[in-house]
């Protein structure tokens, strides 16, 4: 039921949002995919966003020898309230996981994950070369137990600055809390604008759960306007530690109309 969910987004997405469209987007829209941090444009009031992920891949081998593999097909929908304000709701609808311990035969498991529900700011500032935002959110713990967190409150900020037409470097945190866990995220990152309609970024990040060792990745990705609605884009991190996951890879599409 979640896979024929996902398919339809995906095809009321990219149906809306084709180039037979007549009302075009003054600009290109700014996506929040990919990775890790958070893009601080705002939906405008009357306008749609959609983020999925097609999907997202994660592999990790522990210290025991159990290798984990993990699909996922994460959506967001965004939408804007008024001038600098969007509410977004997002979900993984459609999960999939194989374990495997040496000389085992394979665990497979198959789900959904938690609903989040969202409140994103940006926050005006005087110079158009720095941008700033915020977003509060909720997570309610509706998922399967396999894919499920619990019920998780986090406050997220991104900073942004153009350093010239092609060069941006962002900042972003986030500290989230629930289900009796704590933790803090830190990525910088630095994206180039190789094309009007193609770009590459190079990222880090920093976890930092309570009672649990540190996380550090790294990688990129590329971000490619297929037209002035859709963006496809392809990202890779590697884990820089043994706590960290190994890989975790992604394909997305990202679709904008009002």
């Amino acid at each position: 039921m979640r896979s024929a969910y996902l398919a339809a987004v995906v095809c009321t997405a990219l149906f809306a949002s084709s180039p037979l469209k007549a009302q075009q987007a003054d600009e290109p829209p700014s996506f929040d995919r990919p990775g890790i941090g958070l893009g601080t444009g705002i939906v405008p009031r009357g306008a749609l966003a959609l983020e999925l992920g097609l999907p997202s891949y994660e592999r990790d081998r522990d210290a025991d020898g159990l290798r984990t593999e993990q699909l996922s097909g994460d959506v967001t929908l965004r939408t804007g309230l008024f001038e600098h304000w969007e509410v977004q709701l997002s979900g993984s609808p459609w999960q999939r996981q194989r374990s495997r311990l040496p000389g085992t035969d394979s665990t497979r498991t198959r789900g959904g994950g938690d609903t989040q529900l969202a409140l994103k700011w940006a926050v005006p500032t005087s110079r158009d070369t720095d941008r700033w935002a915020l977003l509060a959110s909720a997570t309610v713990a509706r998922g399967d137990a396999a894919f499920s967190e619990g019920r998780q409150y986090a406050l997220a900020g991104s900073y942004e600055h153009d350093f010239s037409d092609q060069w941006t470097g962002a900042l972003y945190a986030s500290h989230s809390r629930g289900d009796g866990e704590r933790s803090t995220v830190w990525s910088p990152s630095v994206s180039l604008a190789l094309t009007p309609r193609l770009s590459a970024f190079l990222e880090a990040g920093v976890t930092k759960a309570r009672g649990a060792p540190r996380e550090s990745v790294a990688g990129g990705g590329l971000t490619w306007m297929w037209t002035d609605r859709v963006q496809l884009d392809a990202s890779v991190d590697a884990g820089l530690d043994d706590e960290s996951p190994d890989l975790q890879a992604g394909l997305g599409i990202s679709a904008y109309f009002d």
